[in-house]
């Protein structure tokens, strides 16, 4: 009794250790990453160019990792995260131009205007599966995409907005903001999914009927899953207007959420690291193909093709790439190799 009593609180210690120790080394990695890449861009060995394009594969990335967040980890295919992405940007304009809310806050009002809307439209929508939610978020994005072109006070018809911030002036605010933001993301949604409420959705994923036996609520976890990725969608959405100082209904439109989907699927659905990856990796691969003209638009499909062939669960599969686990690994290989030599060294004075 007295040795349980003790293990009791022993164990306690050690589980917040390893939890404080996890964060602090989160926190350092992050800060580092930031430091490292603004350093590279004061220093010019990123030229702003560059930058620009890595500042693009981030916002890609958000929109990526709201993708997987109903593709890959709920298990429902959505076409209409374009959508979404319209929605917050443009609410983003409207706050900040028409409002007269300062930057940040018109970026929380316009991410939560789309969580809203998110909440809203899941009702319907998560009624079905398969093929004909695919389809209904399709229509969706398109509803949306019209009434934007539609709504020339506010949006300024087919011709869209422009957007002048200090994202636009400034590459290097904007590189760090995007980079800053899509780290918080990530960490959020890595801890959200080890939470029992990101279980229970991953549990809806693989098995409906037997989730639904041991008493979880499928639509409520679905609903949180489709809520979640309209807050990222819409987070999103506002940085691309920051971004890109310039906004057309055209972003809501299907080719982009397939854009969105080609990233899931190369990174691994169900892997937000992997969609990071995938994001960065043909964001920068389209720019630097562009003297390809319209030709580059083929190298999609065919990374698909190989992709499917040779790797058909993508990049990480359903592997998320961990600071903390590789940390932990080097450590236990540096404690290995000294526990070696040390022996080595106790055999030799024998």
């Amino acid at each position: 009794m007295t040795a349980m009593s003790t293990a009791g609180p022993a164990a306690m210690r050690s589980t917040a250790q390893e939890s404080r120790r996890t964060t602090v080394l989160l926190i350092a990695v992050s800060v580092a990453v930031v430091a490292l890449s603004l350093l590279l861009v004061k220093t010019g060995i990123i030229d702003i160019y560059t930058a620009h394009i890595i500042t693009m594969g981030g916002v890609n990335a958000i929109m990526a990792m709201s993708v997987n967040m109903i593709v890959g980890i709920t298990g429902q295919l959505s076409l209409g995260q374009a959508g979404f992405l319209a929605i917050g940007a443009y609410s983003c304009i409207f706050f900040n131009l028409d409002i007269g809310l300062p930057l940040p806050l018109a970026a929380a009002c316009a991410t939560l205007l789309t969580t809203i809307a998110g909440f809203l439209i899941g009702f319907p929508v998560l009624k079905l599966s398969g093929d004909y939610l695919a389809i209904v978020t399709l229509g969706f994005g398109e509803i949306i995409r019209v009434v934007f072109i539609n709504l020339k006070a506010l949006t300024g018809g087919p011709n869209g907005r422009q957007f002048t911030t200090i994202m636009v002036l400034n590459g290097e605010i904007a590189f760090v903001v995007v980079i800053v933001i899509l780290i918080i993301i990530l960490a959020l949604l890595q801890n959200f999914l080890r939470s029992s409420y990101g279980r229970a959705i991953m549990a809806c994923r693989e098995d409906e009927i037997a989730a639904n036996s041991c008493g979880i609520n499928i639509f409520r976890y679905k609903m949180t899953g489709f809520v979640i990725a309209s807050f990222i969608a819409g987070l999103g959405g506002s940085l691309y207007a920051m971004v890109v100082g310039f906004v057309k209904p055209d972003i809501a439109q299907f080719l982009r959420s397939i854009d969105f989907l080609i990233y899931v699927v190369l990174g691994g659905m169900g892997s937000m690291t992997g969609s990071i990856l995938s994001a960065y990796v043909l964001t920068c691969l389209q720019e630097f193909l562009r003297f390809l003209q319209d030709y580059r638009l083929l190298i999609y499909p065919l990374i698909l093709i190989f992709i499917m062939l040779f790797r058909p669960k993508g990049l990480l599969g359903m592997q998320e790439f961990s600071f903390v686990g590789t940390f932990n690994r080097l450590v236990k290989r540096g404690k290995s190799a000294k526990t070696a030599g040390q022996d080595s060294a106790g055999g030799g004075k024998s």
